[in-house]
């Protein structure tokens, strides 16, 4: 455990709590482990508070800490059971929308975990390629091949049912 300024790290994460967890649901899809992914990044983020309080942008170390979490996520969870069906509950669960959206999250969850982190960090986050590039730690060229890859894969998934909200500026 860290022994350097809880009170600082607890004022951290009542300030950006909600942020963290809206980018750990547009990643993941559900609200349960859009909560498991934020409680283990900022565990991680606890540990080593010492060292990310000192960085020149906590909210981009954060931020990669939580990406990096849900892609280890992805990666080792194979043995993982889902026991229960869950709908984010700050979205509608009906209404014009609704559809194309789910739609579009069960076409992102087919994507491998590098590729959907990066269509939600870019569109869905609105980061911009530099941005992603240093949270995925690669290099810009690296985010647009990685970015060029999703949408012609998730084209592919959506076939001729692309929904109109499809990813801001994608098309």
């Amino acid at each position: 455990m860290s022994d350097g300024d809880p009170e600082g790290f607890a004022a951290y994460v009542r300030g950006r709590a909600a942020t963290l967890r809206r980018s750990a649901y547009l990643l993941c899809g559900d609200t349960h482990q859009a909560d498991d992914l934020v409680q283990e990044a900022l565990t991680t983020v606890y540990s080593k508070w010492r060292l990310v309080s000192r960085a020149d942008n906590v909210d981009a170390y954060v931020q990669r800490i939580l990406v990096r979490t849900f892609i280890n996520e992805r990666r080792r969870g194979w043995w993982k059971v889902r026991l229960f069906g869950s709908t984010a509950p700050d979205l509608p669960e009906s209404g014009p929308g609704v559809e194309e959206r789910q739609v579009l999250r069960a076409a992102l969850s087919r994507l491998t975990p590098g590729q959907q982190a990066v269509l939600v960090l870019r569109f869905l986050c609105d980061r911009s390629v530099a941005d992603v590039a240093m949270l995925l730690d690669c290099s810009e060229g690296n985010v647009k091949s990685q970015t060029s890859h999703a949408l012609t894969a998730l084209r592919k998934i959506l076939g001729t049912r692309q929904p109109e909200m499809t990813l801001k500026g994608a098309r």
